[in-house]
């Protein structure tokens, strides 16, 4: 029987399972997300990289409306999420896209980012000074959330009181909650931005949103939309992957201690963990919307113009086509070739900071607590609701 999705609360929490038996028998399926948008949904590796760089696919938001007004039950939150925090470079093509990524990139560059390492360090030193004593502790809560959420802020210069605020309005967005939550957390979410863009207007500092504020490239300035929703995505992105990098990480290594066990002994292979961390068990779940400019066919699908798709990046890099033992956790795996950050133009510009910052969270970790254990079966551990980001709830560990 061909298998179908649903987003129910099964899938969330076991999706590779389905994820397995669609690659094999409908590599390319029509799905509802939960918000009620029409979507179809791509498995496959070979089709996900191809597709990540394809012209036929665009991600350009201004010409989205009419098709979540068609797609989707809830077009009018959409419709608010989209004009006051969508107009950022992942929504766009280029040459927008290109004009929007060139005044972030420079903040983002592996050169760049290494010196931040520093102050990384320090931050993450001073999360586990707080977790010493504990018996038990949340992995989320006392490490793998506050280090990229206070690193991200400082880089954008966004005050430390409102920082519980973002974590809040975030997890609602990216989730698979109600419209009415959506609704109010963008519009709030939206509304802070847009007080902090005139505050940096008027008292520029030394961060990267007054950079962004008064950058010129090209004799062309940012619109206050495109800088509200510059930092938005640059908030949400710099932490919500990180959080669940470090988190993810942590629980495929406690799962595999024999992986852990190498880990220890040979701390040159942190850097390759990371990214078998990445393929193995990704912090995203879905690549965020693209629409089709034209027809195309796709192994059997054949998918109209103006059609949503969505494409899972997480069952792309468990496909045994490309990946050998795709199931199966390697820390010593060749590095390359996932695409836990995506693929082309759009590639993760935070991709060397997120990177950074899981290092040195779970070297410091393991240093500082050699005999950390879960804290509860693996299978008592619930996923986050969310179509986007694939992370945990929460992570209790003993100390």
């Amino acid at each position: 029987m061909v298998p179908t999705l649903e987003f129910d609360e099964r899938f969330m929490q076991r999706p590779h399972e389905t994820y397995r038996r669609l690659r094999e028998q409908r590599p390319v399926q029509q799905v509802v997300l939960p918000r009620g948008t029409k979507v179809w949904v791509v498995t496959r590796y070979a089709d996900v990289r191809a597709l990540l760089t394809d012209s036929r696919l665009s991600k350009d938001v201004r010409n989205a409306g009419e098709l979540f007004d068609r797609h989707a039950a809830n077009g009018a939150v959409r419709t608010e999420l989209r004009q006051s925090l969508g107009a950022h470079m992942l929504n766009s093509d280029p040459p927008d896209h290109t004009r929007l990524r060139k005044l972030v990139n420079k903040a983002f560059t592996s050169r760049t980012v290494e010196r931040l390492r520093p102050r990384v360090e320090h931050i993450t030193e001073e999360l586990l000074d707080d977790m010493a004593g504990n018996d038990e502790v949340d992995l989320l809560e006392s490490l793998a959330f506050p280090l990229p959420i206070t690193v991200i802020c400082e880089l954008l210069g966004i005050p430390q009181g409102d920082r519980d605020d973002f974590r809040a309005w975030s997890n609602v967005i990216v989730s698979a909650g109600g419209q009415d939550e959506l609704g109010e957390a963008s519009a709030k979410m939206a509304g802070y931005l847009v007080e902090l863009i005139k505050r940096k207007r008027r008292q520029p500092a030394d961060d990267l949103l007054s950079e962004l504020v008064h950058a010129k490239e090209d004799r062309d300035q940012l619109t206050d939309t495109e800088l509200t929703s510059m930092a938005f995505l640059l908030l949400v992105a710099g932490h919500e992957t990180t959080v669940n990098l470090i988190g993810n990480g942590m629980l495929a290594l406690l799962r595999h201690p024999e992986q852990l066990v190498e880990l220890r002994a040979d701390r040159s292979l942190l850097p390759g963990a990371i990214e078998e961390f990445l393929r193995y068990e990704g912090p995203v779940h879905l690549a965020t919307f693209r629409y089709t400019t034209e027809p195309l066919r796709l192994d059997e699908a054949e998918i109209g113009a103006g059609q949503f798709v969505m494409l899972s990046l997480l069952s792309a890099n468990r496909d045994p086509d490309r990946f050998e033992d795709a199931d199966g956790l390697d820390i010593r795996r060749p590095a390359g070739g996932h695409v836990a950050f995506g693929h082309g133009i759009h590639y993760c510009v935070g991709a060397p900071l997120a990177r950074l910052e899981a290092e040195i969270a779970i070297g410091r970790l393991l240093d500082r607590f050699p005999e950390l254990t879960l804290a509860r079966q693996p299978e008592t551990l619930v996923w986050r609701d969310s179509a986007i980001m694939r992370g945990l709830a929460t992570l209790p560990i003993q100390l």
